[in-house]
């Protein structure tokens, strides 16, 4: 579709400005996933002056695997599957807990600001790429919940195989790169630092005081 390699984040967020310019100016928000979606995201909120947000989610591991979730939480919303053998209190008291992570986390990132209300608005949902997609999936099944006019899913790239699950659960979904041979995200861009807090706190901070 491009070329298969993009230079770095800030091209990304340019190119992919382009493809949601009929967004420009309406009824929209962004929401970028730190650390690596805020910098994209920053870009598109500049180019399209739409508000620029972050959205947290973490998954709920099972009490014997961690790493395999049983569903996710964000500040304000959660998504479980059915797992009759985790006891409600391990359930409840892992929601607390990640819940107080992501309360701390969006508070490192925006400070005292409020997170951006999203019923009845177009969702601009950003990240830097998508490898396996569980987290993105995650955040629209929480987001939906908000009752937002749509929801619309912008990554730079992603596996080709992914495009069709997208396309599926998003309203909307835009991308510029999809690699049949998907060897990791940051294959696919010829920089591709570590995002620090620092720089996602400030764009936040620029977006925010010239809004």
């Amino acid at each position: 579709m491009y070329k298969q390699l993009l230079k770095d984040r800030t091209e990304a967020g340019f190119l992919l400005s382009e493809k949601l310019k009929k967004y420009q100016n309406t009824n929209s928000v962004i929401l970028a996933v730190p650390r690596g979606g805020v910098p994209v995201g920053f870009v598109i909120s500049k180019t399209l002056h739409l508000p620029l947000d972050i959205v947290l989610s973490k998954k709920i591991g099972h009490p014997n695997n961690k790493e395999f979730a049983i569903g996710a939480v964000s500040m304000d919303s959660m998504i479980l599957d059915e797992h009759p053998e985790v006891p409600k209190k391990y359930i409840d008291h892992e929601i607390n807990k990640l819940r107080q992570l992501l309360k701390e986390k969006y508070e490192l990132y925006s400070g005292n600001r409020k997170p951006i209300d999203i019923e009845n608005k177009n969702v601009i949902l950003v990240d830097d790429g998508i490898a396996t997609g569980n987290t993105l999936l995650a955040s629209i099944a929480m987001l939906r919940k908000k009752n937002p006019a749509k929801i619309i899913v912008a990554v730079p790239v992603l596996p080709s195989d992914t495009v069709p699950l997208f396309e599926k659960n998003a309203d909307e979904f835009i991308y510029l790169i999809a690699s049949s041979y998907f060897r990791g995200v940051g294959s696919l861009y010829e920089e591709f630092y570590q995002v620090d807090d620092e720089e996602v706190i400030k764009m936040l901070s620029i977006i925010n005081t010239t809004e």
